[in-house]
């Protein structure tokens, strides 16, 4: 189970962006996190995929508390997420070519004999042809980047998806592409899915449930 409880995040000091949400998710549920733009659902989605320390609150994963975020929590509990960002472009190195991008988890955690066949594997489910992975993310369209970033957030077969806004930049046939991915994928390995984002349409289809940002927040 990934839940949080009375989280309280933000980027400065005593100016907290949102105090006291609660939200919990069950292992192989689709949760869509609905809300206007600037409440502050990406920054809950950051600290729940152990990217962003919340200033108050408690997380727990899986069963083990979280006490550590970013690059100083276990690995175990780090790779236990893949996360997708709306602006693949922001998250993405301009250097790699796509090949390496969606390699990086795999050389940051020691698996480099895994990167050959994974790489092709990931590239092929997300739709990227053998061309396209020896090109840079300027080399390529905005659709493309994301399916890179998409199989980049699978490559070390996580336990927890969290999609910030993944397919707003995306025209409607690449975003139904990617959903079903994520969809094939949960259904053959369980994983939860946290898929915050402002359409209601698209998060009723694609997750179990949805919930709105007001309804989480207290105080």
């Amino acid at each position: 189970m990934l839940e949080m409880r009375a989280i309280t995040a933000g980027y400065a000091r005593n100016a907290p962006v949102f105090r006291n949400v609660s939200l919990s998710l069950e292992p192989g549920e689709a949760l869509g996190l609905l809300g206007p733009s600037g409440c502050g659902k990406s920054t809950l989605a950051r600290v729940a995929a152990l990217l962003h320390h919340p200033d108050a609150g408690s997380l727990t994963v899986d069963g083990t508390p979280v006490r550590r975020w970013r690059h100083r929590a276990p690995r175990e509990q780090r790779t236990a997420f893949g996360v997708v960002f709306q602006q693949a472009r922001l998250s993405a190195d301009p250097r790699l070519a796509l090949t390496d991008l969606i390699a990086e988890p795999l050389r940051a955690t020691g698996r480099r004999a895994d990167v050959s066949g994974r790489v092709a594997e990931l590239a092929a489910t997300v739709g990227l042809t053998t061309d396209l992975l020896s090109r840079r993310p300027h080399e390529v369209s905005d659709g493309q980047l994301q399916r890179a970033c998409l199989a980049r957030a699978l490559v070390l077969r996580p336990r927890w998806l969290v999609c910030d806004e993944m397919t707003a930049m995306l025209d409607a046939s690449t975003t139904a592409a990617l959903v079903r991915v994520v969809e094939d994928y949960r259904a053959s390995t369980g994983a939860g899915l946290l898929a915050v984002g402002h359409d209601r349409v698209l998060l009723d289809r694609w997750c179990d449930r949805t919930v709105e940002w007001g309804t989480l927040t207290s105080g």
